[in-house]
């Protein structure tokens, strides 16, 4: 278990949260490490998504874990004396026993694990399971075919999904805790300013620190769509109860390791 704190007092170069060959990044583990290094980060956890129990062409498989663990362990020998790396998953909630809490998780020798939700249930199939993140394109189709252009479905749905996996437990890290706002925002403008989705966010946030989890600023959409997860109207939220948070950049591409980590930092600080 790693010392969040710590990493988080010392030093403002970290990411926590890196995906790479083992499922949907674009770079290997050691172009992400050479990277690292080269920008000055002292602390790179990585974070595949976790072998999962529906079909998923983004999850790494069961068969990829060891060669995931030892190469890890090849980068520590390599590069240890120049950063500190971390094996790690982005563990994907799917239903009760099955998401970060399971007895396969649990016994995996990693040094923290992320839990997210990015499936949810269809509107009139609770068994298949619906990929809800991604581009808007995809989720727009997804929206006719698999839940009826329901979107408060999908957004209640989607926080009924985290609230359920933070009492399972399991997991460090919460990730990208409003997601969905950014595809919910697309499809119908302004529902992320609702007061009922406002609630379940604040539910959530509750329920995370009654659990005592570690809240992710996400940053990857910063550049593209100038968006955190959570949301910045929510950063008052954070400092006003102490929550303890770490800036991750969720990249996917070496070169974007850092991209808008500094600007949520300094935007937590000054409130």
């Amino acid at each position: 278990m790693i010392d969040f704190n710590q990493i988080t007092r010392e030093t403002d170069l970290y990411n926590l949260h890196t995906h790479t060959q083992y499922c949907d990044g674009h770079a290997t583990m050691e172009e992400f490490v050479v990277e690292a290094i080269a920008q000055g980060f002292t602390h790179l956890g990585f974070t595949p998504h976790s072998p999962i129990s529906v079909e998923s062409p983004v999850n790494m498989t069961k068969e990829q874990v060891n060669d995931y663990l030892n190469e890890m362990e090849r980068l520590r020998k390599v590069y240890g004396d120049r950063i500190n790396l971390y094996a790690s998953m982005e563990i994907d909630y799917v239903a009760v026993g099955d998401g970060p809490a399971s007895d396969y998780f649990r016994q995996l020798p990693l040094d923290y694990r992320i839990g997210s939700v990015h499936f949810i249930p269809a509107i009139n199939d609770p068994s298949e399971m619906v990929d809800i993140d991604g581009k808007f394109q995809s989720f727009k189709q997804r929206m006719d075919k698999y839940f009826d252009g329901d979107i408060e479905y999908v957004v209640r749905t989607f926080f009924s999904q985290m609230m359920a996996m933070v009492e399972e437990g399991g997991f460090d890290i919460v990730g990208h805790m409003d997601k969905i706002g950014f595809n919910a925002s697309m499809y119908r403008e302004g529902i992320d300013e609702e007061p009922w989705f406002d609630k379940l966010v604040i539910d959530l946030f509750e329920n995370i620190m009654d659990h005592q989890f570690i809240i992710e600023i996400n940053t990857k959409a910063w550049l593209q769509r100038n968006r955190f997860y959570p949301n910045l109207k929510y950063f008052g939220m954070l400092k006003r109860f102490n929550a303890p948070v770490v800036v991750n950049s969720d990249a996917h591409y070496p070169t974007l390791l850092n991209n808008g980590r500094l600007e949520a930092i300094k935007l937590l600080n000054v409130l």
